[in-house]
């Protein structure tokens, strides 16, 4: 796509949406349109971004890709939006309903989509890499074990979920371990072990601004691609 990718991002008013317009403006090749939050903005500009209550959605400027992370209860009008447009739609909401998941999986035979756990670059080429390794190590035990700081509530991560989705589809059965301690952003290990030997993947974050860069970092590839579900890993060049 020659030029900024023009980017709508919804949720602003969140920790990662307030990370993305804060990153985004430091990069030359994306563009902030349009800021969309619940409630209605204190300002209608701000540092040359439109705001935008959710209520206002259909008034939001033209954009190349929506980054949705919001709520589910936001989710649907800002999919359907995606489609009435053509164009491309990037979410982390998490808590999404059975239906909510068919209706993405029904959009992206019309716009390119992609929702993720984790936009962490480093995440996905772990999960690549789990699932290569289940693959060559059959019958190999495979634990997975997650630490995240104390106010986190799920558990295991989605993160750990995805990469024992990964080790399945390699052939093996992941068993999970989480930890909860202070302000962990988010550590996980995959390890492969049999007799005699082990073998540990590992990934750590030590600053949440991993995921609005990878968000971003999708956003800017996937604008523009033929409809389909995609995958992190499918955007990485």
């Amino acid at each position: 796509m020659n030029g900024p990718t023009r980017v709508l991002i919804h949720g602003a008013s969140g920790r990662m949406g307030q990370a993305l317009l804060r990153l985004a403006a430091e990069r030359g090749d994306v563009e902030v349109v349009a800021a969309v939050s619940r409630g209605q903005p204190a300002q209608r500009v701000v540092e040359r971004v439109a705001y935008f209550a959710a209520s206002e959605l259909h008034g939001v400027p033209a954009f190349d890709v929506a980054i949705d992370f919001s709520l589910p209860e936001g989710f649907d009008g800002i999919l359907r939006l995606c489609e009435e447009r053509a164009c491309a739609f990037v979410s982390g909401t998490t808590g999404l309903s059975d239906a909510q998941r068919a209706a993405l999986e029904a959009a992206a035979h019309r716009i390119p989509a992609l929702w993720a756990a984790n936009f962490s670059l480093g995440v996905a080429v772990l999960g690549e890499l789990v699932e290569r390794a289940a693959a060559a190590l059959q019958g190999w035990d495979c634990d997975i074990v997650e630490a995240h700081h104390v106010h986190k509530k799920d558990a295991p991560s989605g993160t750990a979920l995805a990469l024992g989705a990964c080790a399945g589809r390699g052939g093996a059965q992941p068993r999970y371990a989480s930890l909860r301690a202070g302000d962990i952003v988010g550590e996980h290990t995959v390890q492969f072990a049999s007799a005699g030997e082990r073998i540990e993947l590992v990934h750590r974050a030590t600053n949440r601004d991993i995921f609005a860069r990878g968000a971003l970092h999708v956003a800017r590839r996937l604008a523009g691609r033929a409809p389909g579900l995609y995958r992190v890993r499918d955007l990485l060049d």
